[in-house]
């Protein structure tokens, strides 16, 4: 069950702050600047609008909307302005939904694996292959020399010829 609703100031009504109220849905939706109001014979809209801007005003309702711009507002943003999308360069409309479904999809991807792994953006891979490149190349001549070491032939008489360390040697039977 719905219990809050927070929202930005483009979704902002009298009727609409009154009519979740009635339906005991608590909201911080953020008030446009728009002067004075008149209240005349509106005393249940005005109590939900006085209602909602106590709400938004306290420590709660700042941290619901802070929290909502960080998840909502900035991924938006990123795509439209850092990403690009504002002025998308294909021709009809449906085209430029398809290019913003991906871009978004691809958006949503890299949240998902920075959730998951750690790891999200095409930076952040590059440093971990180039890390682990470093870090295995580093071990290289330990891991080179315990193979060797594991799968030289064995000296001991009571072993057969033919198998070293468990492996058939194909160059006996030539």
């Amino acid at each position: 069950m719905i219990e809050e609703v927070v929202a930005d100031k483009g979704y902002y009504s009298r009727r609409t702050v009154h009519d979740l109220e009635t339906l005991e849905i608590r909201t911080y939706i953020s008030e446009p600047d728009r002067g004075p109001q008149s209240w005349r014979d509106q005393e249940a809209e005005r109590e939900a609008v006085y209602a909602n801007r106590r709400r938004i005003r306290d420590d709660g309702g700042q941290r619901l909307l802070r929290k909502r711009w960080e998840l909502l507002e900035r991924p938006c943003a990123h795509l439209y302005e850092t990403g690009g999308r504002r002025r998308a360069h294909v021709r009809g409309h449906e085209n430029v939904l398809k290019r913003l479904l991906v871009h978004a999809g691809a958006f949503n991807l890299g949240l998902w694996m920075r959730t998951l792994f750690g790891v999200g953006t095409r930076r952040s891979l590059q440093g971990r292959v180039t890390a682990l490149g470093a870090v295995l190349s580093t071990l290289w001549p330990f891991i080179d020399e315990a193979m060797t070491v594991r799968w030289a032939p064995s000296r001991d008489s009571s072993r057969s010829s033919a198998t070293v360390a468990g492996f058939v040697d194909t160059e006996s039977f030539v």
